[in-house]
Protein backbone atom coordinates (compact mmCIF):
# COMPACT_ATOMS: atom_id res chain seq x y z
CA UNK A 1 0.00 0.00 0.00
CA UNK A 2 1.24 3.48 -0.87
CA UNK A 3 0.95 6.01 1.98
CA UNK A 4 -1.18 9.12 1.44
CA UNK A 5 1.83 11.44 1.83
CA UNK A 6 3.48 9.78 -1.20
CA UNK A 7 0.24 10.15 -3.13
CA UNK A 8 0.15 13.88 -2.33
CA UNK A 9 3.81 14.21 -3.35
CA UNK A 10 2.95 12.67 -6.70
CA UNK A 11 -0.29 14.48 -7.60
CA UNK A 12 -0.84 18.24 -7.36
CA UNK A 13 -4.57 17.82 -6.61
CA UNK A 14 -6.00 18.72 -3.20
CA UNK A 15 -9.43 18.85 -1.57
CA UNK A 16 -11.99 18.77 -3.03
CA UNK A 17 -10.43 17.48 -6.28
CA UNK A 18 -8.01 14.85 -4.97
CA UNK A 19 -10.12 11.88 -6.01
CA UNK A 20 -7.76 8.99 -5.26
CA UNK A 21 -7.77 7.88 -1.64
CA UNK A 22 -5.22 5.11 -1.69
CA UNK A 23 -2.90 3.22 -4.02
CA UNK A 24 -2.99 -0.46 -3.15
CA UNK A 25 -0.54 -1.81 -5.73
CA UNK A 26 1.88 -0.39 -8.25
CA UNK A 27 4.35 -1.91 -10.67
CA UNK A 28 6.27 1.06 -12.07
CA UNK A 29 5.75 1.48 -15.80
CA UNK A 30 3.26 -1.41 -15.94
CA UNK A 31 0.13 -1.14 -13.78
CA UNK A 32 -1.49 0.43 -10.75
CA UNK A 33 -4.49 -0.30 -8.56
CA UNK A 34 -6.06 2.53 -6.55
CA UNK A 35 -9.28 3.09 -4.62
CA UNK A 36 -11.74 5.94 -4.29
CA UNK A 37 -14.18 5.91 -1.38
CA UNK A 38 -17.39 7.71 -2.29
CA UNK A 39 -18.90 9.53 0.69
CA UNK A 40 -22.04 11.60 1.14
CA UNK A 41 -19.85 14.35 2.65
CA UNK A 42 -18.32 15.26 -0.72
CA UNK A 43 -19.11 18.80 -1.91
CA UNK A 44 -21.10 17.65 -4.98
CA UNK A 45 -23.77 16.31 -2.62
CA UNK A 46 -24.03 19.47 -0.50
CA UNK A 47 -26.96 20.99 -2.42
CA UNK A 48 -29.10 17.85 -2.45
CA UNK A 49 -32.29 18.16 -0.40
CA UNK A 50 -32.97 15.80 2.49
CA UNK A 51 -35.54 13.95 0.39
CA UNK A 52 -33.10 13.32 -2.52
CA UNK A 53 -33.49 9.92 -4.12
CA UNK A 54 -30.85 7.24 -4.58
CA UNK A 55 -30.62 8.28 -8.24
CA UNK A 56 -29.83 11.83 -7.11
CA UNK A 57 -26.90 10.41 -5.10
CA UNK A 58 -25.28 8.60 -8.05
CA UNK A 59 -21.63 9.66 -8.15
CA UNK A 60 -21.10 12.02 -11.13
CA UNK A 61 -19.63 10.14 -14.10
CA UNK A 62 -17.26 13.05 -14.88
CA UNK A 63 -15.76 12.71 -11.39
CA UNK A 64 -15.49 8.94 -11.73
CA UNK A 65 -13.51 9.43 -14.96
CA UNK A 66 -11.39 12.16 -13.31
CA UNK A 67 -10.63 9.84 -10.40
CA UNK A 68 -9.51 7.08 -12.80
CA UNK A 69 -7.38 9.59 -14.73
CA UNK A 70 -5.73 10.73 -11.49
CA UNK A 71 -4.82 7.09 -10.81
CA UNK A 72 -3.28 6.97 -14.30
CA UNK A 73 -1.38 10.17 -13.46
CA UNK A 74 0.11 8.49 -10.40
CA UNK A 75 1.35 5.63 -12.58
CA UNK A 76 2.69 8.10 -15.16
CA UNK A 77 4.73 9.86 -12.49
CA UNK A 78 5.69 6.86 -10.40
CA UNK A 79 9.08 6.29 -12.01
CA UNK A 80 9.92 9.95 -11.39
CA UNK A 81 10.51 9.31 -7.70
CA UNK A 82 12.85 12.31 -7.37
CA UNK A 83 10.77 15.51 -7.02
CA UNK A 84 13.66 17.42 -8.63
CA UNK A 85 13.00 15.50 -11.87
CA UNK A 86 9.40 16.78 -11.82
CA UNK A 87 10.24 20.40 -11.01
CA UNK A 88 8.79 22.68 -13.64
CA UNK A 89 6.94 19.90 -15.49
CA UNK A 90 3.20 20.02 -16.04
CA UNK A 91 1.13 16.89 -16.65
CA UNK A 92 -1.28 17.41 -19.52
CA UNK A 93 -4.28 15.29 -20.36
CA UNK A 94 -4.37 14.76 -24.12
CA UNK A 95 -7.38 12.64 -25.00
CA UNK A 96 -9.67 9.90 -23.84
CA UNK A 97 -11.57 7.30 -25.87
CA UNK A 98 -13.53 4.13 -25.43
CA UNK A 99 -15.32 5.20 -22.24
CA UNK A 100 -18.12 2.87 -21.18
CA UNK A 101 -20.12 3.32 -17.99
CA UNK A 102 -21.59 0.04 -16.73
CA UNK A 103 -23.26 1.12 -13.50
CA UNK A 104 -23.23 3.74 -10.78
CA UNK A 105 -21.47 4.34 -7.51
CA UNK A 106 -23.36 5.66 -4.50
CA UNK A 107 -22.18 7.06 -1.17
CA UNK A 108 -20.61 4.18 0.74
CA UNK A 109 -19.13 2.64 -2.42
CA UNK A 110 -15.47 1.71 -2.65
CA UNK A 111 -14.40 2.02 -6.29
CA UNK A 112 -11.28 0.15 -7.40
CA UNK A 113 -9.40 1.69 -10.34
CA UNK A 114 -7.12 -0.52 -12.42
CA UNK A 115 -4.72 1.24 -14.77
CA UNK A 116 -2.38 -0.37 -17.30
CA UNK A 117 0.43 1.36 -19.19
CA UNK A 118 0.05 0.48 -22.86
CA UNK A 119 2.74 2.49 -24.62
CA UNK A 120 5.12 5.42 -24.34
CA UNK A 121 6.41 7.74 -27.04
CA UNK A 122 8.92 10.07 -25.44
CA UNK A 123 7.12 11.90 -22.64
CA UNK A 124 3.69 10.88 -23.95
CA UNK A 125 2.06 7.89 -22.28
CA UNK A 126 -1.00 5.84 -23.19
CA UNK A 127 -3.06 3.98 -20.57
CA UNK A 128 -6.13 1.75 -20.49
CA UNK A 129 -8.11 0.11 -17.73
CA UNK A 130 -11.28 -0.10 -15.75
CA UNK A 131 -12.98 0.69 -12.48
CA UNK A 132 -14.72 -1.99 -10.47
CA UNK A 133 -17.43 -1.85 -7.84
CA UNK A 134 -17.75 -4.95 -5.71
CA UNK A 135 -15.74 -6.82 -8.36
CA UNK A 136 -18.12 -5.87 -11.20
CA UNK A 137 -17.25 -3.47 -14.02
CA UNK A 138 -18.31 0.12 -13.32
CA UNK A 139 -16.23 1.98 -15.92
CA UNK A 140 -14.10 0.91 -18.88
CA UNK A 141 -11.44 3.22 -20.30
CA UNK A 142 -10.27 2.28 -23.81
CA UNK A 143 -7.34 4.69 -23.72
CA UNK A 144 -6.13 7.99 -22.36
CA UNK A 145 -3.12 10.00 -23.41
CA UNK A 146 -1.03 11.92 -20.87
CA UNK A 147 2.08 13.95 -21.63
CA UNK A 148 4.58 15.93 -19.59
CA UNK A 149 5.79 19.35 -20.71
CA UNK A 150 7.95 22.04 -19.11
CA UNK A 151 5.68 24.77 -17.72
CA UNK A 152 7.72 27.41 -19.51
CA UNK A 153 6.69 25.97 -22.88
CA UNK A 154 3.07 26.56 -21.95
CA UNK A 155 3.39 30.28 -21.25
CA UNK A 156 1.35 32.56 -23.47
CA UNK A 157 3.18 35.45 -25.13
CA UNK A 158 3.76 38.18 -22.55
CA UNK A 159 3.79 35.83 -19.55
CA UNK A 160 6.79 35.16 -17.37
CA UNK A 161 7.54 31.79 -15.80
CA UNK A 162 9.03 31.14 -12.41
CA UNK A 163 10.08 27.61 -11.42
CA UNK A 164 7.68 26.15 -13.95
CA UNK A 165 4.65 28.06 -12.70
CA UNK A 166 2.94 30.60 -14.91
CA UNK A 167 2.72 34.17 -13.68
CA UNK A 168 1.42 37.22 -15.50
CA UNK A 169 3.88 39.95 -16.50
Amino acid sequence: MIPVDRLKETLPHRYPMLLVDRVTAVEAGVSLTAVKAVTVNEPWYAQLPDDATEDDHAYPVALLVESWCQAAGVLALWEQADPAELAGLVMLFGSISGIQVHGRALPGSLVEHRVRHVRSVGTTLIFEGESLLDGAPLLTVGSIVITMRPGGELAAPGENTTEGELTHA
